[in-house]
């Protein structure tokens, strides 16, 4: 990466675009920033002396290639009994999205080896009692009408079971009920290869400047006419301070973009606060286990447990590297980030949020003391809960990692006063000239999709120009509901999964 600490521009420079975070969003930002326009001096600031090192990091997520197919708590059962399959279907048409710029990578030469960061393996929703059978049932009625999950599968026999996870029905009871929904074309992801093949290739070009070791300290409007806004940077290894100016901000630092936000001041921040949530897998690399299991197989949350928390058995490929890991099991911690403070929570807190944030605690102790819980676990209640997926698993075949730190999104409410809430939001000022996004998952398995928003709210004129028809190359869907265009979605698809090398 020869641009990388490369300080060619001066402190009194005006940039065009500064991205915080070295992460998947700001890489595919960064992309298609300079795609739509290659003049533009663009400079990515990561704290870290790496990228892709907090939630990007293939350890620190599930690398499910989020679609839909699996998660449950995308299609939630209310309580009349009927099950809401919107969300599933909306972040499938974003996953398509964002394999057709993963596609456009490939064939442009940015990634050379697809197989590095993408491969397919199948995705399974899995139930052990006769409620949640009738749940995914009827889940599965509703979603295989959709043309994004006309291959889904569905059965109860116990002998085609047997062939689909094998591993699941080893030392099973005979009387357990059990039922599984397959879709054969999921992917696992390893975001943290793509993100850092994007950024060695963006290290190239002329006009694009990558920091690492760099912090963005404070961030603040000194030309309200021109919307220019200046960046106080410090560099981590020489301490050494830096202040340039940007027509445009994009704040992608995951847990850490609720600080910088609120530094804004931008009137369309307040209010807004975080609740961190920290994760553990077990991990099992017993060649002889990993063999057993291809499949990424999603169970249903217990009652009380963040959608994050949602179990589920995966296959990964990491470094070319099988491996399974079981989780994610949640925790309680202060930090924001997985390398922050435990000072991280509290620094949040502002005169316009506190009341949300009081409100939403307040709504969720179920939750706090669930997550305390689980913190508080031993290597054996948590082996028993992998015991639900595989009966005879034993306790030195597996061990507890670390994964990563999230921020769920806590925002004020005329009714409750402060609500939390589980996804991504992208947060921007009236004028475009500075955007955040906070929240976690689905994330980055709808990277590029998430980033087209970014652009599109930021800089709506240029989308009605030369812009937009850039964004149709890169993304042929774009502009097209898939869920609604079967011929359209087998096309995409087709040529996605050509170009990705997963068909």
């Amino acid at each position: 990466m020869s641009n990388i600490f490369d300080p060619r521009f001066k402190t009194t420079d005006r940039l065009d675009a500064v991205l915080v975070g070295g992460g998947i969003m700001t890489a595919t930002l960064a992309y298609i920033l300079h795609k739509l326009e290659p003049s533009w001096r663009i400079q990515v600031y990561e704290r870290l002396p790496f990228f892709a090192g907090e939630s990007s990091d293939p350890w620190n997520n599930a690398g499910t290639g989020h679609s839909g197919f699996c998660e449950l708590n995308y299609s939630p059962q209310k309580e009349d009994g009927t099950i809401s399959i919107e969300k599933a279907i909306h972040i499938c048409e974003q996953f398509e999205e964002t394999k057709q710029f993963w596609s456009y990578l490939v064939e442009n030469n940015v990634i050379s080896e697809p197989r590095s960061f993408l491969n397919r393996i199948p995705h399974f929703s899995a139930v052990f009692t006769e409620e949640n059978k009738n749940f995914l049932k009827k889940r599965w009625e509703l979603l295989k009408q959709n043309p994004l999950f006309s291959e889904m599968e569905y059965s109860e026999d116990e002998q085609e079971l047997k062939k689909w996870i094998p591993l699941l029905f080893s030392g099973r009871n005979k009387s357990d009920s059990f039922a599984a929904t397959r879709v054969k074309n999921g992917c696992d992801v390893d975001f943290g290869s793509l993100t850092k093949q994007i950024f060695e290739y963006l290290a190239t070009k002329e006009n694009i400047e990558l920091f690492l070791n760099h912090e963005v300290r404070d961030i603040d409007l000194v030309e309200e006419e021109d919307h220019l806004w200046q960046l106080k940077i410090r560099d981590l290894k020489t301490r050494n301070k830096k202040f340039i100016d940007s027509r445009f901000v994009f704040i992608g630092a995951g847990g850490g973009a609720l600080h910088l936000l609120h530094k804004t001041n931008i009137p369309e921040s307040k209010g807004y606060g975080g609740f961190p949530v920290s994760g553990q897998w077990l991990i099992c690399q017993n060649e002889t286990i990993v063999q057993q299991h291809f499949a990424k197989v999603y169970g249903k949350a217990n009652l009380g447990a963040p959608p994050m928390s949602v179990p589920h058995l995966d296959s990964r490929i990491i470094d070319g590297k099988r491996t399974l890991l079981f989780g994610p099991y949640a925790g309680f911690s202060t930090k924001f980030l997985k390398n922050g403070s435990y000072w991280d929570l509290f620094e949040s807190i502002e005169i316009d949020n506190i009341k949300p944030l009081v409100m939403a605690g307040i709504h969720n102790i179920p939750l706090t003391k669930y997550l305390i819980h689980q913190s508080r676990q031993s290597h054996e209640d948590r082996m028993n809960e992998l015991r639900n997926f595989i009966p005879n698993a034993k306790n030195e075949e597996w061990e507890l990692k670390e994964a990563g730190q999230r921020v769920q999104i806590i925002q004020k409410d005329s009714e409750e006063g402060g609500v939390l809430e589980f996804g991504t939001k992208v947060i921007h000022a009236y004028n475009g000239s500075v955007a955040a996004l906070l929240g976690a998952s689905p994330g980055a398995s709808t990277a590029a999709s998430i980033m087209i928003e970014v652009i599109e709210s930021c800089f709506p004129d240029e989308m009605k120009t030369k812009w937009g028809e850039i964004v149709k190359e890169i993304i042929p869907s774009y502009g097209t509901k898939l869920s609604d265009n079967p011929e359209k979605l087998s096309k995409v698809r087709k040529r996605s999964d050509r170009l990705l090398m997963i068909n």
